[in-house]
């Protein structure tokens, strides 16, 4: 009977281990795009002020870019 108890226990922590790492999983995967959002922003930011402040290197940057897509081959 006390074996059957243990065993019956260890199955119920197995399963709330498992439904715990799920949770931690979707929390890190939010906690991620939640981060990544941040950095897309910054990153624009930076891009916005780069043009403002240089704005002869950012249009030859923004030319460049062009010619590489327009000789990017799918």
């Amino acid at each position: 009977m006390p074996d059957e108890d243990r065993e019956g226990r260890d199955q119920r922590a197995e399963a709330e281990a498992r439904a715990d790492s799920q949770d931690d999983a979707q929390e890190s995967e939010a906690e991620r795009r939640r981060r990544r959002a941040q950095f897309l922003r910054e990153l624009n930011e930076a891009k916005a002020l780069r043009e403002r402040v240089k704005p002869r290197q950012a249009r030859a940057a923004r030319m460049r870019q062009q010619m590489r897509m327009r000789t990017f081959r799918w």
